[in-house]
């Protein structure tokens, strides 16, 4: 069965939790008879076909970004038309409003299922006027994913828009080997000399010496750094504690992150965008990841799937989404309440003062992925789907198809 993913951005262009969501979905169902093409948009779509091991990437040229929304034009029609051609079921992610104008506009007579991966928080003018477009675009879906059971409950559209029968849920998950190759590279990397000069913001702020800043010493953030990540609740929670926090990944809040860590002379450094290798290292030597996310924008984490994966304990945040299905409260990390710095150092404090707790989050983590999040689930959860689909059926009932949810 020929899969055609559709979202707005993808790899090699700047990297998000979504696009290695696609990738390990792409990966997983490979094995299960699925052979996979990406259709994305990018500002710069030299080459228009990239080769990778998940499956071809297809690339229109983006004329636009307004609202994080890539737009273009006949270019990207045109292919997509090409790739709908070749599919056999379309899998959009959202949300992508113009996935919405190619899907009418094509228009896509194939089968179609859609994971929806967040509401629309930030741009609710915008959401406002798209509302129709994705209320008929949502009726004609044969399915519709959310990846824990907490979004399928929360979620305003999902709850009021999308009937039972159609709504499924299917965790996110990884196939860890497709990170061997990483974390073979990652066995040659002591952290503390590949950050030092960073690093040296955690001795300088803490008064502690430099060598404190590995073997579990520091706390861990990584992702692009957006405006629903709660990292200025981080850095603040960092000079309340002076515990040290390192923030791996770039993106458009860094300068005024930056300001916010000078001015409060937090213990925090800017690592800047890292290699898959330099993360799994960093995953390995840190005390615990924390995902400081307060807004629903940050649906479910992955970043939490590869720290489970790491058997490394998480901190993260209560807002209603998946991230407390994937960080278990008191099983295997520590959840907070949104936006609240002094709750987060309390965290970070409670973790740093116990290495016992630290270590039995850490392999419940690791349990936890094993149940859920690896690559055989999410691979047979999601091939069950499209052959489901492919036949004619429409999913019976709202869970995880392919597999139980004793665990949910």
């Amino acid at each position: 069965m020929r899969i055609l993913h559709v979202y707005r951005t993808y790899f090699p262009d700047p990297q998000g939790g979504l696009q290695e969501a696609i990738r390990q979905i792409s990966l997983a169902t490979a094995g299960h008879g699925a052979q996979s093409r990406i259709f994305t948009l990018s500002p710069h779509p030299s080459p228009p076909m990239i080769e990778r091991p998940e499956g071809l990437v297809v690339r229109g040229r983006s004329w636009a970004a307004p609202a994080s929304c890539d737009i273009g034009g006949n270019d990207a029609l045109r292919r997509f038309r090409e790739q709908v051609g070749w599919a056999d079921l379309v899998h959009y992610y959202f949300p992508w409003p113009f996935a919405d104008l190619l899907h009418w506009l094509a228009p896509v007579r194939k089968p179609a299922v859609m994971t929806y991966v967040s509401d629309i928080v930030r741009q609710r003018m915008i959401g406002r006027l798209y509302r129709p477009l994705m209320k008929r675009t949502l009726h004609t879906m044969q399915a519709v994913v959310t990846a824990s059971p907490a979004y399928a409950r929360t979620s305003p559209v999902l709850s009021k828009l999308v009937p039972t029968e159609q709504l499924q849920v299917i965790p996110l998950g990884i196939v860890e080997d497709s990170y061997l190759d990483a974390l073979r590279e990652a066995t040659h990397i002591d952290t503390a000399a590949q950050f030092a000069e960073p690093f040296r913001i955690f001795s300088k702020a803490t008064r502690q010496p430099s060598g404190f800043r590995s073997e579990g010493r520091f706390f861990l953030a990584l992702g692009v750094l957006r405006y629903y990540k709660g990292l200025h609740v981080l850095i603040e929670a960092a000079a309340a504690s002076k515990l040290p926090v390192a923030i791996a990944g770039d993106g458009p809040q860094r300068s005024a992150l930056e300001s916010h860590a000078r001015s409060l002379d937090a213990p925090v450094a800017f690592l800047g965008y890292v290699s898959d290798a330099e993360k799994m290292a960093l995953l390995r030597d840190c005390g615990a990841l924390v995902l400081a996310s307060h807004l629903r924008s940050e649906a479910f984490g992955m970043v939490l799937v590869e720290a489970a994966m790491s058997s490394r304990p998480m901190i993260s945040c209560e807002i209603g989404t998946g991230t407390s299905f994937v960080n278990l409260h008191g099983s295997t990390g520590l959840v907070v309440p949104p936006q609240d710095s002094v709750a987060l150092a309390q965290a970070m404090c409670t973790l740093d003062q116990d290495v016992a707790m630290r270590e039995r989050f850490g392999v419940a983590a690791r349990q936890r992925y094993d149940a859920l999040f690896n690559g055989e689930a999410l691979g047979q959860a999601y091939a069950n789907l499209y052959h489901t689909v492919l036949n004619g059926r429409v999913p019976a009932k709202r869970g995880n198809p392919g597999r139980s949810t004793s665990h949910v």
